[in-house]
């Protein structure tokens, strides 16, 4: 294995998150997070990125369940009626691709998205989008397009290292624009087959089976409570996630792989 990009998912939606996300990088293996710019707690992951000059941030495009940054009157085919995008991925992906004037829209909503990243004044380590929206082509050639103004030099490749999956056609189109746009990327990915349940155990037989090249292992470590943080959540095992990315038998098995630890920006430097 050539480099190893531990990174956590949904940084900025809510303050369980986002001091998990601290603890784990303070204490454990996270060298990056993913950060919802329009998140319900995006100022206090700003904050803490801030004051943690080792984690490396990148933006999660949201476009599915959760909330945008544009203003509502400006994208009102991208929403519902409480103003949140939804999560019928595939019935948008058909008007992302047929309808213009949708279109016109969603590129407004992800340049916002940068806009709003690109505010915080953090540098940009990588994209990657809310539940791997970015395997759509639109919005791939979108987010290509306008990432290049504001720095866009690497993007997660949902390429699931556990084996064939429904995405691996997808993935496999989505390497080749990026090679050819120049943008680096992840070989393999591990988190998909196992979202909401990378325990110890888990990541440890990850690690163990880990192909050659750049393998990026991401999670959803929370401060774990009662209350799931949201209804799509309600199911995750964040206080595992957390434990394992704090796990002395976790970083000693990253350690003996041999692979450049760090964050895109680490992993691919030149």
């Amino acid at each position: 294995m050539r480099g190893l990009i531990v990174t956590a998912d949904d940084f900025g939606l809510h303050e369980r998150v986002n001091e998990a996300v601290e603890r784990a990088h303070r204490e454990g293996v996270l060298d990056c997070a993913s950060l919802m710019v329009s998140g319900p707690a995006a100022r206090d992951a700003i904050d803490r990125a801030r004051r943690l000059p080792r984690l490396r941030v990148g933006l999660h495009i949201v476009l599915a369940d959760g909330a945008p940054t544009s203003p509502l009157h400006a994208i009102p085919a991208l929403v519902d009626t409480n103003g949140r995008f939804g999560d019928r991925m595939v019935r948008d992906g058909f008007r992302f691709f047929f309808l213009p004037y949708v279109r016109r829209q969603l590129a407004r909503e992800i340049r916002a998205q940068f806009e709003a990243f690109a505010a915080t004044g953090l540098e940009l380590d990588h994209v990657n989008t809310h539940k791997h929206f970015h395997l759509h082509p639109t919005v791939l050639s979108l987010i290509l397009d306008i990432g290049k103004a504001f720095g866009l030099r690497a993007m997660r490749l949902p390429r699931e290292m556990s084996g064939p999956s429904l995405l691996a056609p997808w993935a496999a189109l989505m390497k080749a624009r990026l090679e050819r746009a120049g943008i680096a990327h992840n070989d393999w990915v591990a988190g998909i087959a196992s979202t909401g349940r990378m325990n110890e155990a888990t990541m440890l037989d990850l690690l163990a089976r880990a192909p050659d090249g750049v393998l990026e292992v991401y999670s959803h470590p929370a401060i774990d409570e009662a209350a799931p943080i949201t209804h799509a959540m309600r199911d995750y095992r964040h206080a595992d996630e957390l434990a394992a990315l704090c796990s002395p038998r976790v970083a000693q098995a990253i350690a003996a792989t041999g692979a450049k630890r760090g964050a895109f920006s680490d992993v691919f430097a030149a």
